[in-house]
This record gives structure tokens, sequence and C-alpha cells, in this order.
């Protein structure tokens, strides 16, 4: 999947996140306790087949690909959660200064030449990003933010996400560009670290039924959303935008650069298919831009960017 920036588009930059887990075993209905390794680097599994049974890396029998749907795979990776929801192909600048997140990238650091740098990004759904702060000083701890239930208080789907461009700053702390990569769903944490980690399934991607015709109508809609947006801002479209002709691209893309808060963003993440999310963006799009319409001016808030905000 293609890499887009947040700044490609003129109302099309996501909010900055910050870093927030906890280890002791706890695990989401109908999934696993796992004892993770403080160890960062993803650990796959297997690959199974939507039977249960395991799936040959080189399909199935004589050569033929193996008589499955799709492949379920199942990770356990150090766990960044945020206050906002990470796209696909989308990428997110972030800024560490939380010694539990200090200590997640540093060990992202340490692994082999070569080898990917990767974590979750899931959004929270009740606390805190940043470790609260009471009369004992700021709490600590991989959970601190999330309350007694961690797992209760994060979202079940996610992204897998790519660390790029890491630098260390004067005094500690880092800055990096987490890329999006794939989404999965959040089985189990394990807060017996400095940080979170959990253990995940991939969820395959789909495009479903109509996505051509839905994509089509979407990138219409989008267009104009973007000059009513740019008109109540009183600001000007760059000329010549190209949106990709990829249904799950533009699906992904288009929800990162809506204006709306992180739970209708979770929505769109947590769609089933390409089509789906083409379908309720569509909805939302013609909403927002008729209310944009009837408004003379917006309040001096800059809508269409947001900076990037400290973990």
């Amino acid at each position: 999947m293609p890499r887009w920036h947040l700044g490609i588009l003129p109302a099309y930059r996501a909010s900055p996140g910050r870093r927030g887990c906890a280890r002791q075993r706890t695990s989401a209905p109908g999934g696993r306790s796992s004892g993770v390794p403080r160890a960062p680097p993803v650990h796959r599994r297997r690959s199974r087949g939507a039977s249960g049974t395991a799936v040959p890396p080189n399909g199935g029998a004589r050569g033929r690909p193996a008589a499955v749907r799709w492949l379920i795979v199942t990770d356990r990776i150090p766990l960044f959660p945020l206050g906002t929801t990470l796209f696909p192909g989308l990428v997110l600048p972030l800024n560490v200064f939380e010694d539990r997140y200090r200590a997640l990238v540093a060990d992202l650091l340490a692994l082999p030449e070569g080898t990917p740098r990767r974590f979750g990004v899931v959004a929270i759904r009740n606390g805190q990003e940043v470790a609260p702060t009471g009369q004992e000083g700021r709490a600590t701890g991989p959970a601190a933010g999330l309350g007694t239930e961690p797992l209760a208080a994060l979202h079940g789907i996610g992204c897998i996400a790519d660390a790029t461009g890491v630098a260390e700053r004067d005094g500690g702390g880092y800055e990096l560009v987490a890329t999006g990569l794939i989404r999965f769903k959040l089985l189990s944490l394990d807060l017996s670290g400095p940080y979170l980690t959990a253990e995940i399934e991939e969820i395959p991607e789909t495009t479903g039924s109509g996505a051509g015709a839905l994509a089509s109508e979407v990138t219409r809609v989008f267009g104009t959303y973007q000059k009513r947006l740019a008109g109540a801002r009183e600001r000007t479209l760059a000329p010549g935008q190209e949106f990709p002709d990829d249904p799950t691209v533009l699906s992904y893309l288009v929800a990162a650069a809506l204006i709306a808060e992180t739970p209708v963003k979770q929505t769109l993440l947590e769609e089933p298919d390409s089509a789906a999310r083409l379908s309720a963006e569509l909805r939302l799009l013609r909403r927002e831009t008729a209310v944009i319409e009837k408004l003379p001016s917006l309040p001096a808030v800059d809508l269409t960017s947001q900076p990037i905000s400290a973990n």
C-alpha cells in the first residue's frame, strides 16, 4: 500500500499522539492471555487458514494455493496507545518524552540493522495519553492514564506502525514518524514491563462489493468538501490534486482527512471492508459539506491542520 503523508491534501493532517501502556495479563473477550517477553520485535506465531489449520508458506499440496479464504496472523508487539486513530498507509509524527515510551523507542533502535521497527498504535477509548499528575507527582507504570482496566480503556482495533526518521532530542526523548501498515485486533495486554505489549491478530484487507463505483463518488464529494472547508477558512486549494485509484487506499486517505472526532475515525477504521468504509464516508462528507455551506464563517480554529501533539 502506498504511503500518504497527511499534509498532501488541505484538511488532511493527523493529530499526533502519545503513548501509554501496561502489563499484567489481561485478555479481551474470546482472546488469549499472553505472557509477552519484554523484547519489542514483532513475534509472528504462524499463519492459519479459516479452518484453523496451518497454511504452508508456498500454498497447498503440489504448488496449488491453499484452500483458505484468508489468513490470520497472530503477533506480539509493543503497544503505543494514542488519543488519535492511525490508518494504514498514512503517517503520523510522534513526540516521545515519557519514560515508558522512551524505553519502547530505545528497544526498537536496539534491534539488529535491517529489522523492521514496528509497534502497535491503538486509540484510547477512555483514558489519557499522558500519565496524569497527582499529589505524589506523575503517575508511573506502563498503563498510567488508562485506569484499572487498561484493556477496556482501549479500542479493540488498531494499526501496526513502522517507526522511521527516529531522532533523539537534546535532553532526552525522541521524534519519529509512524507509518501505518495493517489493521489488527487487540487480543490481550501484558503489563509486566516498562511499556505495554500486546498480542494481536492481523486483519486482512477486503475490497467489498461496489467499491469502485463508491470510490468515484467519494472522490467527487470529497473534492467539494475540501473546497467548502477551504472557503470557510479563506484558504486556496493546491491545484492539480490527485487521488489514489485504489479504493482501499482512498478509503483510508479520506478517513484520515475528515475533520472528525476520534470515535468517528475509529468507526471508519473498524469498517469490515473498503466498500463499507467508503459508503460511511460518503454519508459523512455529504452531511459535513451541507453544514459548512450553511455557516457564513467558522470559529478562529485551524480545522485543516493540527500541530504535533507531545506525549
